[in-house]
C-alpha cells in the first residue's frame, strides 16, 4: 500500500467511528465531538487529494472548513450548556419539546 491509500484508508476510519459515533451515542457532547472527527475525517481526504494533485485549492479549502468547525463549535457548546441547565440532562431525547 502506498501513502495516499494509507491516509484514505485512515480518513475512511474516521469518518465511519464519528457517523457511528453520532448515530449511536445518546449524549449531546459525545455527539458533537464525533461531528468534529467525521468532519476531519473528510478534511483528511480532502488533503490527501489536493496532495496527489498537486493543488494548493484542497489546503485553502480545508483551512475555511477549520474555521466554520471552530465557530460551529463556539456556537454549539453554550447553546448545549444552556440546554442542560434547563433540563439537567445530555440526553437528545429529552429536548423533544423544544421542536417548533
Amino acid at each position: 500500500m502506498d501513502k495516499v491509500q494509507i491516509l484514505l484508508a485512515l480518513a475512511l476510519a474516521l469518518f465511519a467511528i464519528g457517523l457511528l459515533g453520532v448515530t449511536v451515542r445518546r449524549n449531546l457532547l459525545v455527539m458533537l465531538m464525533c461531528m468534529e472527527l467525521a468532519l476531519n475525517g473528510a478534511n483528511l481526504a480532502l488533503v490527501t487529494f489536493a496532495h496527489q494533485m498537486g493543488e494548493a485549492v484542497g489546503a485553502v479549502l480545508v483551512f475555511l472548513i477549520f474555521v466554520v468547525a471552530a465557530a460551529e463549535i463556539a456556537i454549539a457548546i453554550p447553546i448545549v450548556l444552556l440546554l442542560v441547565r434547563r433540563k439537567h440532562t445530555l440526553d437528545p431525547g429529552a429536548y423533544s419539546d423544544l421542536r417548533g
